[in-house]
């Protein structure tokens, strides 16, 4: 983290959609004073930002920029986002040939730059098969004609199920058939085997420090990390080397959370050596699959599948409930992972029952009945707006007769729920304005119509759900968590517009100091 003074006054500063400017003050990491600027009317020789200094503050002018409450991503998995950094990318393969061809070219360039130990897992990640055609599919037969003996596994995008060689297989222990698929929760334990590896903490630490610097520099000053690890104890480690660069809530979950309460934990303590920076987070509990690998569960029926199959629950409806319980009961939030309708709906009547607070994570698919269920029980939707552009053919092809909607953003802010938007990354990129744009526009290109125009927000509402004070502009007393933009974002007229905007980030600030 880029260190500054603990007083810093940023003058001038614009307000995204509006003609107003406003001073900031900051003081020992907080916001103290919001007030209008003393010069609306500044002259042309004045209009650049500039830093100056005086025995008792920084002073930035920003007569050109725009100000932002620093931004959230209130989903992810940053360890694994933090890999993807340095791993096979396969989003771009359009079949398992594809693919295959992706992966002996890296393989090719491994060996040709002598990092390729045949004792080591090579990793790649977000395939998407459930878009591929059905004789495009995975097979074991072609990952092993591609690898060898090199053990290669891939994970799929949304990290539900992996496709591995039979190296790898006899390596992680798992069983596979022709498909060469390893079905989630199998994949979920195998997947912790490749933080093992020889030299993988060196490497992890790296891409760490990538990861954040990234973030930085899309404007982003906090996360909420649901990596299926011990949080607690592997943030204060981090904290300790000095990976101080985000705010982070880390998430428990179940299997964890008995051990998190008989520590003390409980959700918004501080961390040990964080600085304040970091807390922790809800219990994550998944209670179904993926829409991608068909095992979100839901009322009715898959199209297209035989044969005929709704999905599957991860945990039964008496187990949810008693986690649940067992949380509120301790002092911890829930984030319950619930995609298809059915489980949306078995995961409202548990928070029902228990009382729980926190978040239902994704939501993807909500009975019309549920989706005012939200706000009555002071739970918040924390949706992953990119998911929509991800699937939009993939619903199509699977949910081509719902009983619920699909990705009812609009609805559940007009039904008075709480947004909170993420990425899920590494399911998407660690992006909020990937995540604004897929949520304003409804497209990823200007040339495609929107998905389910209906359903698309207003930009101040999605800017809003994507910080963490969740509000569109500072006020006195907030973290002195904050983005000097060069452009508004609100003016911003197209998707491929918005999503350029981490060009357009100028300073990032996390409590006081500047990151970026």
């Amino acid at each position: 983290m880029t260190v500054m003074n603990n007083d810093l006054n940023i003058t001038n500063a614009r307000i995204p959609g509006s003609g107003a400017r406003v001073d900031l003050g900051i003081r020992n990491g907080r916001i103290v004073s919001v007030n209008p600027s003393h010069a609306q009317n500044t002259s042309a020789a004045a209009r650049s930002a500039s830093v100056t200094s005086t025995p008792a503050s920084d002073v930035i002018d920003a007569s050109d920029l725009w100000v932002i409450p620093g931004l959230m991503d209130c989903h992810t998995h940053f360890t694994q986002w933090s890999k993807t950094l340095g791993r096979l990318d396969l989003i771009d393969a359009r079949s398992a040939d594809e693919a295959m061809a992706m992966l002996r070219a890296h393989l090719d360039e491994r060996r040709a730059a002598d990092t390729l130990d045949p004792n080591a897992f090579v990793v790649g990640m977000r395939f998407r098969h459930s878009l591929w055609s059905d004789d495009e599919q995975p097979t074991l037969a072609a990952i092993d004609a591609a690898a060898g003996e090199q053990p290669v596994a891939l994970s799929s995008a949304d990290m539900h199920c992996g496709w591995v060689n039979s190296a790898a297989a006899r390596r992680l222990g798992v069983h596979v058939d022709e498909s060469g698929l390893v079905g989630e929760l199998e994949w979920f334990e195998a997947y912790k085997e490749f933080d093992k590896a020889p030299g993988a903490a060196e490497e992890t630490d790296r891409l760490l420090r990538e990861a954040e610097a990234d973030a930085a520099g899309k404007g982003v000053t906090g996360i909420r990390d649901y990596e299926m690890a011990e949080n607690i104890d592997t943030w204060i480690g981090r904290f300790a080397g000095g990976l101080d660069g985000l705010r982070v809530e880390a998430g428990v979950y179940p299997e964890r959370l008995a051990k998190a309460i008989d520590d003390g934990w409980t959700t918004g303590k501080a961390l040990p050596g964080s600085h304040g920076l970091g807390t922790v987070g809800a219990m994550k509990l998944i209670s179904d699959g993926s829409l991608n690998t068909r095992s979100a569960y839901c009322s009715t029926p898959y199209s297209g599948i035989e044969p005929p199959t709704r999905g599957v629950l991860s945990y039964a409806p008496e187990q949810i409930e008693d986690y649940m319980r067992l949380a509120t009961e301790h002092g911890f939030d829930i984030a319950c992972h619930a995609i298809g309708d059915e489980a949306n709906t078995i995961v409202l009547d548990a928070a029902e029952r228990t009382g729980a607070h926190g978040s239902i994570e994704h939501a993807q698919m909500l009975k019309r009945s549920d989706i005012p269920r939200f706000a009555a029980l002071g739970l918040a939707a924390s949706i992953q707006p990119q998911h929509a552009m991800d699937d939009r053919d993939v619903i199509t092809r699977f949910w081509a007769h719902p009983a619920g909607i699909p990705y009812a953003f609009r609805a559940l802010y007009d039904a008075g729920a709480t947004l909170r938007m993420g990425s899920d990354a590494p399911v998407a990129p660690l992006d909020p304005w990937m995540a604004i744009s897929a949520a304003v526009f409804g497209t990823e290109s200007s040339a495609r119509e929107p998905f389910q125009p209906e359903q698309c927000l207003p930009v101040e509402v999605a800017l809003a759900a994507s910080t963490a004070v969740g509000r569109d502009r500072l006020e006195a007393g907030d973290p002195a968590d904050l983005v000097l933009l060069d452009a508004d974002p609100y003016v911003q007229a197209t998707p491929e517009a918005m999503r350029a905007m981490p060009a357009h980030v100028a300073m990032t600030f996390l409590a006081g100091k500047r990151t970026h």
